[in-house]
């Protein structure tokens, strides 16, 4: 079980920030047994596993003006980049896109909750007009060839996208080139072994 002491070990915030993820933790318990936000094996360690994970995220995104989180579930690594942004870069609006509306009001729960101002959207990512977002963030939604289409239709011209990937990373990488032309980095996960953050831009069709 990973705690927030370990949390700030290797990513301090203030203390108004911790606050504010030990009440998003205390929400994620309470909600999870009846709309399955995270696996219930990964609630033991909610603040290396999906806080920690999200904060780092957050620290290679930048500080564009309008951030996009799809298919954000339980907000990893939406909701959390906002609640740490709050502070640290006040200027940025995120927008956290959901279309399953129990999640969508599990996550307009945790902005209330915080004090934290986050749009949500409970809409499929398809049905969207373009969000024009300066960073683009998914996890766990689909494979990258996927993804780098609603990135392309949600990005701003200079945007980037920042997706973690797990072992199968470069796989991933590579499929999409087949149809894909992009810029890349991989960044190693500072929660998991095989696990990358896979930072894109330039994006364009083959």
């Amino acid at each position: 079980m990973t705690s927030a002491k370990a949390f700030l070990d290797r990513r301090p915030v203030s203390r108004e920030t911790l606050q504010r993820l030990c009440d998003y933790e205390a929400l994620l318990a309470r909600w999870n047994p009846a709309i399955n936000l995270v696996s219930p094996s990964t609630l033991g360690d909610v603040w290396s596993r999906h806080f920690l994970d999200s904060a780092q995220v957050f620290d290679l995104a930048g500080t564009g003006t309008h951030w996009a989180d799809l298919g954000s579930g339980g907000g990893f690594p939406g909701m959390v980049a906002a609640i740490i942004a709050a502070e640290e870069r006040p200027g940025q609006r995120f927008t956290l896109v959901e279309s399953d509306r129990r999640k969508a009001a599990f996550l307009d729960r945790v902005a209330q909750a915080t004090g934290v101002s986050v749009t949500v959207l409970d809409q499929r990512i398809e049905a969207l007009p373009p969000l024009g977002a300066d960073i683009l963030t998914a996890r766990a939604v689909a494979p990258l060839a996927a993804l780098l289409g609603h990135a392309v239709r949600h990005l701003a011209p200079e945007g980037r996208a920042l997706f973690p990937k797990g072992a199968r990373s470069q796989a991933e990488i590579d499929e999409a080139l087949e149809s894909w032309r992009f810029s890349h980095e991989k960044v190693a996960s500072w929660t998991a072994r095989e696990a990358a953050i896979v930072i894109v831009g330039g994006i364009a069709r083959v």
